[in-house]
């Protein structure tokens, strides 16, 4: 089918053609926990009386500055309140209200009280700077090219974009069912400590399933994820950011399966009004949970009017250069240096802006947002 014919479908009978091809495909996923996951979503109205409530999302991916990846954020011995409640207080000043954030499997296993205690810690810290907060607990990149691990992690390599990242729970965990009990335990502890936390605004569960050449092998767990936390009875919508290829079963199953509509939108203006209109399809409340690619027209002068007149809440990646060389570009090699146009991030190791003129305009976007009945189609 072409994307125009699927976007003529009724939401109910894009379900139904997920269902078949999906059974006829072969695939491991019980197609009847699509429905069920649908089945289980909030309501149309309740998503928009939240959305209304939150008002314009101003947000960014954040790690601090001393992290490598998720794990070393996390992870007691390099846990940095000090250096968090820093950045987040430039980030407060430039009138940032969210913050989308990774949380790593590994770290609950090993000390599932003490990531607790932290992750609190963290919600108090944004808190104070009239931040809330997008928790995600799983996630499907692997930069560095290897399974997540406990323990000091590898130094950045010098010149290379986000060289240590690692997935959560790991390539191998997302196929083998026996490790699930494990994840569902997970899942269902951190929803079950934070789910009726105000601090918490949403939980995006599962980042980009099916990268790293995973394809529709993650699919079984993101319904499972949705499973587990819905079990959980968080007080706060769910969602899956479709990333690729809007018009596969994947990303349809992840916008079906979603309170709120997300996706990841890398491209210039054309390519992200594109994307919104699909996401909009399922008349629900639509946020762009990573954006910013300043190379190829992902800028803030050109994507936020777009977000502003189409009513839509943002979070792009990076906020602090830092250990994660996000600034730098993707494919970028060992001794590359510092670009002078950077690829994501807004400030300097020591606060000062990457461009002054970006902030400027991300308090027009607050200003400027409208969520107006068209929105809603």
């Amino acid at each position: 089918m072409t994307n125009s014919v699927l976007l003529s479908l009724s939401t109910p009978a894009i379900l139904a053609f997920l269902v078949n091809y999906l059974a006829a495909a072969g695939t491991s996923i019980d197609p009847a926990e699509l429905q069920r996951a649908r089945d289980a979503r909030w309501s149309e109205d309740k998503t928009w009386r939240w959305y209304a409530e939150v008002g314009p999302i101003v947000g960014c991916n954040y790690l601090p500055r001393t992290a490598v990846n998720m794990t070393e954020m996390w992870q007691k011995e390099t846990f940095d309140p000090k250096t968090i409640d820093e950045e987040l207080g430039w980030a407060d000043t430039a009138g940032y209200n969210s913050l989308r954030v990774f949380v790593q499997y590994l770290v609950w296993k090993d000390d599932p009280e003490g990531l607790k205690r932290r992750i609190d810690e963290f919600l108090t810290i944004a808190d104070k700077h009239g931040m809330r907060v997008m928790l995600m607990p799983f996630c499907d990149c692997a930069f560095a090219g290897r399974e997540p691990y406990v323990g000091k992690q590898d130094e950045p390599v010098p010149g290379v974009h986000n060289s240590g990242w690692v997935p959560s729970p790991g390539l191998k965990r997302v196929v083998d069912r026996e490790v699930w009990p494990d994840l569902e335990r997970y899942i269902k502890d951190l929803v079950g400590q934070f789910g009726s936390d105000r601090r918490v605004l949403i939980w995006d569960l599962y980042n980009e399933p099916g990268n790293s050449r995973m394809g529709e092998k993650s699919l079984p767990l993101v319904a499972a994820a949705f499973r587990w936390a819905r079990e959980a009875k968080p007080q706060q919508p769910l969602t899956i950011g479709a990333w690729t290829s809007f018009d596969s079963r994947m990303s349809k199953a992840l916008m079906e399966m979603s309170d709120v509509v997300s996706f990841h939108g890398y491209d210039g203006p054309a390519g992200v009004a594109r994307k919104i209109q699909i996401c909009r399809e399922y008349n629900r409340p639509v946020l762009c949970t990573e954006w910013l690619h300043r190379q190829s027209g992902s800028t803030f002068e050109s994507i936020l009017p777009i977000f502003a007149r189409s009513g839509i809440g943002g979070y792009h990646w990076g906020l602090v250069a830092g250990r994660t060389q996000t600034y730098m570009p993707w494919g970028s090699r060992r001794g590359d240096p510092m670009p002078k146009v950077w690829q994501h991030d807004v400030f300097h190791a020591d606060g000062t802006p990457y461009n002054a003129k970006e902030l400027e305009l991300l308090r027009q976007y607050r200003e400027n947002f409208r969520l107006q009945p068209k929105s809603r189609r």
